[in-house]
């Protein structure tokens, strides 16, 4: 088989269709087809780019705000600092860079990175040699120290799967084969009881996250013993409707139309992430266009501007525009923090 196509069509004729969470784990892990095993997918040359690539004011004001919320919490000394699908790594590396400004919290941290993809993997070793990062495969493995964790669009990439309201039942939306293509269709009617707590139309389509809960359930399970984590992703409180979507160079596409070359993603439901995060104290979701201002980066943006001008300068405030405007990343991005019960929440965060 030359193509994950193949892979999927071949599997679909042997067993059946497929739901769309098997799809998208096929799609973005397959282990030598899938997206985020075979490329570096970042940047201009790839097909998208994310916050930390932006601008390395992003990363400074998350940093400063984990730094802080060290502090708050006596600064232990060792933590783990850890990224969920850390990308380039860009966003540790400019965590630790403005966290030598704070005396003892560089010198206290181990660095762990939760990443599934070998080729990210060597970039990330480049982007932080000198720290020496750890790899894990799942959050379930990551060391008992304090956790002061960051997840910046990691949860919109966990398949998911969408069910359509049936009268009292569901139908499952699924991935199936139409000759040499594939196509979406809907399964027989079937309970959800997951679902049970959605009054909505007849015809409507919920998705739902299986392996969000016990992800979410781990980290706050962490966190709760010492630390903070704080998500960054695209999404509402709630799920709303069909928000399946594929990039591929910079562009949205259908996300059945190229299987393993583009990146596959959905809107973050973030009540599910309140829920599965008790015990550990959870914080009101915020844009992150709010959260950034209130943490300082337009201060930021005008320190380092006085030593740009022309191009540069441009660049700079679009970077800055981008990040925290409503009609750019300012308002699709949404925020929230979880500490331990009794622990003030970080900086930027409303409980």
């Amino acid at each position: 088989m030359d193509t994950l196509r193949d892979h999927l069509l071949a599997r679909i004729h042997a067993t059946g269709p497929l739901t769309v969470a098997d799809y998208m784990s096929d799609c973005l892990l397959h282990p030598t087809l899938g997206y985020y095993s075979t490329r570096d997918p970042f940047g201009k040359a790839g097909d998208f780019t994310t916050a930390p690539e932006i601008s390395q004011m992003f990363g400074e004001m998350l940093g400063l705000c984990l730094a802080q919320t060290w502090i708050e919490q006596g600064r232990p000394a060792r933590f783990a600092l850890t990224e969920l699908g850390p990308g380039r790594g860009t966003l540790t590396a400019d965590v630790l860079r403005v966290g030598r400004a704070v005396a003892g919290f560089v010198e206290a941290a181990e660095v762990h990175l939760v990443e599934a993809s070998p080729t990210l993997r060597e970039v990330q070793a480049a982007s932080l040699s000198g720290h020496a990062p750890v790899w894990h495969d799942t959050v379930d493995t990551l060391p008992e120290l304090p956790q002061f964790l960051l997840a910046n669009e990691f949860l919109d990439a966990l398949p998911i799967r969408q069910h359509v309201r049936d009268g009292t039942e569901w139908r499952e939306r699924l991935v199936t084969a139409d000759g040499d293509s594939l196509t979406f269709a809907l399964s027989p009617p079937v309970p959800v009881p997951e679902l049970a707590h959605h009054d909505v139309p007849d015809g409507t389509l919920v998705e739902r996250c299986p392996g969000l809960p016990g992800l979410v359930a781990s980290v706050a399970d962490r966190v709760s013993g010492g630390g903070a984590a704080i998500f960054i992703d695209y999404g509402h409180w709630r799920s709303r409707g069909d928000t399946l979507q594929a990039l591929r160079a910079h562009a949205p596409e259908d996300p059945l139309a190229h299987p393993g070359q583009a990146d596959l993603t959905a809107h973050v439901d973030f009540e599910a992430v309140a829920r599965a995060a008790r015990p550990a104290r959870v914080s009101l979701m915020t844009t992150q266009g709010v959260l950034l201002e209130r943490l300082g980066i337009t201060a930021r943006a005008q320190a380092l501007a006085r030593g740009l001008t022309g191009a540069a300068l441009d660049a700079h405030v679009t970077a800055h525009r981008r990040l925290t405007h409503p009609t750019k990343m300012g308002d699709l991005f949404k925020a929230m923090a979880l500490v331990p019960p009794e622990a003030a929440l970080p900086p930027g965060f409303d409980p």
